[in-house]
């Protein structure tokens, strides 16, 4: 079965809470039984395509991209096609929730996620540093504004 089709088939089972990352090749196994890794063995923007086109046609959740900051700082000098990559990555992003963290941030985020709930990884050809994007899964059909208007009518803000 090719990656593609795991991953589709994977993304019906995600939700709030879930995560989905692309990762660079360098990027490591991790341990925690909520992880799932599966090597795509394609660029990082192919992979990146067609995950941001399954989310947009999801009915049932709603991403959060997050960028590594540190990647605003490498330039061409600092790793050949970092500033193409940036490019790329702001081609496809456009009009999507993004955000930048440090990268140990990202990190400590999916340290508490993965004890609870699946992180999907999956690992490209990418060989830049600080190129992984990282997808946090919010539910489409329910808004922070709906749940803290609930919890008011509930007495619970």
């Amino acid at each position: 079965m090719s990656w593609t089709q795991t991953f589709d088939r994977t993304l019906p089972l995600l939700g709030h809470r879930n995560w989905i990352l692309v990762v660079d090749k360098a990027y490591p196994s991790q341990s925690a039984p909520g992880i799932i890794t599966i090597d795509t063995r394609e660029p990082l923007p192919a992979v990146l395509e067609h995950v941001k086109d399954a989310l947009a046609a999801a009915p049932h959740v709603r991403p959060c991209y997050y960028l590594d900051r540190e990647l605003d700082f490498i330039n061409d000098a600092l790793a050949p096609g970092a500033e193409a990559y940036r490019r790329e990555m702001a081609r496809l992003l456009e009009g999507a929730p993004t955000q930048t963290l440090l990268h140990d941030s990202v990190f400590a985020k999916l340290d508490q996620a993965s004890k609870l709930f699946t992180v999907v990884v999956l690992k490209t050809e990418s060989t830049l540093a600080y190129s992984s994007v990282f997808i946090e899964l919010d539910c489409a059909y329910w808004s922070a504004d709906r749940e803290k208007a609930l919890r008011a009518r509930m007495g619970q803000e």
